[in-house]
């Protein structure tokens, strides 16, 4: 019974911090580039209609919260904007591996990912270092602690 009140109490105060997000908040702590573009141009949805990483197109963007996205067609950019939380990735666009390990903001490789429970992951893979096979070897663990680390960013 704890542990289901724990689950509750967590998951009413990320909604609650997602609504109290503001652009400026969003801007100084996702991971964008300097022009505010997340995941690298990667489109968000494609993760989830074809389980694929997708370079979006500069044609069909779509500005939420002051991130904006990039996506590969104009229906892709239509579903998101019925549904942004869906399909932005968590924490930020910031490796989920290292938010869970360390608390730590880590640059992430967009091809590398996971969708888990309806929410994208996204991973840093660099130099033999893969941090995808490490998360999934501790998943249930790491996603707790990151969901936990990333409150002190975005609060």
């Amino acid at each position: 019974m704890k542990k289901q009140i724990t689950i509750l109490a967590l998951f009413f105060l990320s909604v609650s911090a997602a609504f109290a997000q503001g652009p400026e908040v969003r801007k100084k702590q996702y991971n964008l580039e300097n022009s505010g573009l997340a995941i690298q141009g990667y489109d968000p949805v494609a993760y989830f209609n074809v389980h694929k990483a997708m370079g979006g197109k500069k044609e069909f963007s779509a500005t939420y919260e002051g991130v904006t996205y990039h996506f590969v067609s104009k229906q892709n950019k239509e579903e998101f904007t019925r549904n942004p939380a869906r399909y932005e990735p968590q924490f930020g666009g910031w490796c989920a591996f290292a938010m869970g390990k360390k608390g730590e903001k880590v640059a992430v490789d967009p091809e590398t990912f996971k969708v888990l429970d309806g929410k994208l992951y996204l991973f840093y893979n660099k130099y033999f270092n893969n941090t995808l096979k490490s998360w999934n070897q501790d998943e249930a663990r790491l996603k707790s602690a990151a969901d936990r680390n990333w409150m002190k960013f975005v609060p």
